[in-house]
């Protein structure tokens, strides 16, 4: 089989436990908002999910429902919870023929206390999500479509992978050597890497996803600096630039207009899982059609949807429906003039 897009990144059992009694405290300029709770005290969940997750199932989820021939690579220990990851994905005809399973950790697992409003605290264990080992991964096997033969490549989807730099770079040699289009999102454990070793990894890839405080942190500029951070990354960068800005939306570069965008008015329920749905629904849009709004628009769609519910994967949009509300406006603006609004 020949797929149309890869996803490498982490695999993880999730856990939500809600409740009224889960407050919201300021912990002043340190810590800003977080969450209290009373030690020696036993709060009553009110709510509790089992769901999946991690970067890498997640993405795989929304190309597999946008009708994208997907395989998923990622890391499980050999327990339960890999079990429910692999079969859930199984279930949304992702392939993960190429999983590496471990025997001396367990599966990662996040335990997310969500507070009514949708905010929440994760509990993270990366368990064997620490243990990606490039030698394990059979590229040789993976058969892609490169881009003389369809018109279109395979696209990478490179996911957090524990911040291993001899894997991202070894994926992107592979990807790079034969003509796949690389998209990623980078996690925590990448940045913290530093920007002079992401730079000539970053320069690969045809889209770069970010909120606006990584970006701001990796180029070590204050987070309102939004002019300044566009700058820096189109030199960075050769393709697509996304900001994600939260509450705010999101603007996107391609080096020479900005795309920006709101989000619809929709409920939220809780986050986990926002950005993963927006990278990738804007990865599956761009891919078929080469339109940054249509591809903004899906991507805010995806995002807002999976916010309704709890989990990283049960909003995702099948292809077709692009949700309950109306898309979003996005605006075209280049040196600060607006040149035109879709």
């Amino acid at each position: 089989m020949r797929y149309d897009v890869i996803t490498i990144g982490s695999a993880s059992r999730d856990v939500f436990l809600s409740s009224p009694d889960f407050k919201i405290i300021n912990g002043g300029e340190t810590m800003g908002q977080i969450l209290g709770l009373p030690l020696g005290s036993k709060i009553e969940a009110k709510k509790i999910v089992f769901a999946t997750g991690g970067g890498g199932t997640n993405t795989a989820v929304t190309f597999a429902r946008q009708g994208f021939k997907t395989a998923c690579i990622s890391i499980v220990g050999n327990d339960l919870n890999a079990t429910a990851i692999l079969e859930e994905l199984a279930s949304e005809s992702v392939d993960t023929s190429f999983f590496q399973k471990h025997i001396d950790d367990m599966t990662a697992y996040s335990v997310i206390l969500v507070q009514d409003g949708g905010e929440r605290v994760i509990l993270s264990y990366k368990g064997e999500g620490q243990h990606f080992e490039s030698s394990q991964i059979s590229f040789e096997q993976l058969e892609v479509h490169p881009a003389s033969e369809t018109g279109g490549a395979s696209w990478l989807m490179l996911g957090s992978l524990g911040g291993h730099y001899d894997l991202i770079e070894k994926t992107l040699n592979w990807a790079t050597d034969k003509g796949i289009k690389i998209a990623t999102n980078p996690g925590s454990k990448e940045l913290e890497l530093g920007l002079e070793k992401l730079k000539p990894l970053l320069k690969r890839c045809a889209v770069v996803s970010m909120n606006q405080e990584e970006a701001a942190g990796l180029l070590g500029l204050e987070s309102d600096k939004e002019e300044e951070i566009f700058k820096a990354m189109d030199e960075i960068v050769n393709g697509i630039f996304i900001m994600t800005k939260g509450h705010d939306g999101v603007a996107v570069s391609d080096g020479k207009s900005v795309y920006r965008a709101g989000v619809p008015d929709s409920p939220i329920v809780e986050r986990t899982g926002a950005g993963d749905a927006f990278i990738s629904g804007f990865v599956a849009e761009y891919s078929r059609s080469g339109d940054i709004v249509k591809s903004i628009q899906l991507a805010t769609a995806n995002s807002s949807s999976v916010v309704t519910q709890y989990g990283a994967k049960a909003g995702i949009l099948e292809k077709g429906n692009t949700g309950l509300w109306p898309l979003v406006e996005v605006t075209i603006s280049n040196k600060q003039k607006v040149i035109s609004k879709k």
